[in-house]
């Protein structure tokens, strides 16, 4: 439909918990989809980057996850289950701060539980990327950007510094 401004840091609506998904929002959702889609598609083209877009990040607070990596996946009301103990460090990029890195530690693997646009129940296994892409998209369901989980004060790098990064 549209690409759609995304909240940058420092917008107060990006700390809000989404509300969940009921069927009787199912009609607007297929227009959200396509601005998501659109959204994510253009950041990429600019960025060179960008995977995945929670729903909130263009201001429609409710509990949505788009991903396109080789295929459209839509994520409705998920949730994160069995998350490992085993976690993983990683420098973490977000399209509501572009030129940002933040190193953040996450959970090497998961389960994700959601409904797709036709309200069915799913579940994916994630590892490794995948894992650390749905835990922060994950988090900006529920307020949380990746700054606030920086793990320490030196966790925090320009994106043109990538290459000196460890």
């Amino acid at each position: 439909m549209s690409i759609r401004d995304i909240l940058l840091l420092g917008n107060p609506k990006l700390y809000e918990v989404s509300e969940a998904i009921t069927e009787h929002d199912s009609k607007d959702l297929p227009a959200v989809v396509s601005d998501l889609h659109d959204t994510l598609v253009e950041f990429r083209r600019k960025y060179g980057a960008g995977r995945a877009i929670a729903a909130c990040q263009i201001g429609f607070a409710k509990r949505l996850i788009y991903m396109f990596i080789d295929r459209p996946v839509v994520f409705i009301n998920p949730s994160l289950e069995n998350k490992s103990e085993t976690m993983m460090d990683v420098w973490d990029d977000c399209m509501c701060f572009p030129e940002l890195l933040v190193r953040v530690r996450r959970h090497k693997s998961c389960t994700i539980r959601f409904k797709d646009l036709a309200f069915k129940e799913r579940t994916m296994n994630l590892e490794g990327d995948l894992s650390e892409l749905l835990q922060h998209e994950y988090d900006h369901l529920d307020g949380i950007l990746a700054v606030s989980r920086a793990i320490d004060g030196h966790s925090f790098a320009l994106r043109s510094q990538r290459p000196y990064l460890k």
